[in-house]
């Protein structure tokens, strides 16, 4: 044999030899992939939000998270004061309520309030008045009220103004909760009533 017929044999084997080796790790990789992956992140968990509070309602009765057990829930985070996305949001879900008829009955609307110095039972009740009679709101002493913010992952912070009243930041949107209390969802500000609608009636249909 030549020189140069040995080299040639000789690069033959060894591309022939990287070719199996690819082959094999390629092989792995197909079979790695194919496997579920393990621990934590082969199971899908729901939101951790939502958890037990105490607070007292519109009518001045101590209210739990547990007591709202059975029915799908609507919770809304606001306050009296809010002068434009609290009335538009509970505006809003009054109409949805109205629309849905008899199934509106199964359906459990609740405002916490994030400004408890000034939203009482009573100034609640009156603020209620504007809206569907089936809403109830939340309230109690500003620790109770930061408890039931933190268990639901929602926000708020009391800003001052200049004329030395003050407004509260919160969170947007509305929650929503099936009737074992987990969570379902959100409806967004800038959701059509259609879009809202359907999410509201898939959440009563389980």
């Amino acid at each position: 044999m030549t020189l140069r017929a040995f080299r040639w044999t000789l690069w033959a084997a060894v591309g022939a030899l990287f070719l199996m080796l690819g082959s094999a790790a390629g092989l792995m990789v197909l079979q790695s992939a194919s496997q579920p992956p393990s621990g934590s992140a082969a199971s899908t968990s729901v939101a951790d939000i939502g958890g037990e509070f105490s607070l007292i309602d519109h009518e001045g009765q101590r209210r739990t998270w547990s007591d709202f057990r059975g029915k799908p829930v609507a919770l809304f985070f606001g306050f009296t004061n809010c002068p434009d996305i609290c009335p538009t949001t509970l505006g809003e879900l009054s109409v949805l309520l109205d629309e849905l008829g008899p199934q509106g009955d199964d359906l459990q609307v609740l405002l916490i309030s994030g400004d408890p110095e000034r939203d009482t039972p009573e100034r609640l009740k009156e603020y209620l008045q504007s809206f569907d009679p089936r809403i109830v709101a939340l309230t109690g002493t500003g620790e109770e009220v930061d408890a039931a913010f933190s268990a639901f992952k929602a926000y708020r912070e009391v800003v001052p103004l200049e004329d030395g009243n003050y407004t509260v930041d919160h969170s947007a949107g509305v929650y929503l909760f099936d009737r074992e209390g987990s969570f379902f969802g959100t409806l967004d500000i800038h959701e059509s009533t259609e879009v809202q609608r359907q999410k509201i009636e898939r959440l009563l249909a389980i």
